[in-house]
């Protein structure tokens, strides 16, 4: 009888080792991957600021470049197509397909945003309009609070996909629910934005 009981406590054993250890790695995971999340929430607020900016800097161009139309409206429909796609991400930043998707549209509007600001550069009038340059100044400003969230959010993202891809965790990630690595962002990067957006009043 006593030696049919210890293979039994051996199991026992095991299978509470194991609880345990799934149990800790499934908590490590879930407070990873939200650290993940809250900073994306981060870039979130960033981005929302950015689409706030860009309709009063465009109409502010507007009335000095009407002749400009078709570069106004290219950004204000880039704003609209990245805007509309940022809503179904954070829930989704496992989803190449979407992360991607949003990705493409945000590097589009970047690149627009460029042009804008090219533009701005180049026209002497629009450099010396108060209006123009503090919103110019105001977006400079958001952008690089993007580029900094970014990077954030990438690093807390490669600390939770090392996690999960490390042994033995991979094991057994996706039958408790991690079984995918949340995605990098990876933007275009636009250096025309932050040379061209240094627009300073004229004395």
């Amino acid at each position: 009888m006593l030696v049919m009981l210890v293979p039994f406590a051996i199991v026992v054993a095991l299978l509470t080792l194991a609880a345990v250890l799934i149990s800790r790695t499934y908590n490590r995971l879930v407070a990873a991957q939200q650290v993940a999340v809250n900073s994306f929430s981060q870039i979130e607020v960033q981005l929302k600021r950015r689409y706030d900016l860009i309709p009063s800097l465009v109409e502010a161009v507007r009335s000095y470049m009407g002749h400009e139309r078709e570069t106004l409206e290219a950004v204000i429909a880039a704003r609209g197509n990245a805007s509309s796609k940022l809503s179904g991400v954070s829930g989704q930043l496992n989803d190449p397909a979407t992360v991607s998707s949003w990705s493409a549209s945000e590097s589009a509007f970047g690149g627009a945003i460029g042009r804008l600001a090219m533009l701005i550069e180049a026209y002497p009038e629009l450099k010396a309009n108060e209006t123009i340059a503090g919103l110019t100044e105001e977006l400079t400003s958001t952008e690089n609070r993007i580029a900094f969230a970014r990077g954030l959010y990438n690093d807390t993202v490669t600390t939770f996909n090392i996690d999960r891809q490390s042994f033995p965790t991979v094991v057994y990630a996706a039958a408790i629910g991690f079984g995918d690595d949340l995605m990098l962002l990876n933007f275009d990067d636009q250096p025309e934005i932050h040379n061209a957006l240094k627009v300073e009043l004229v004395a």
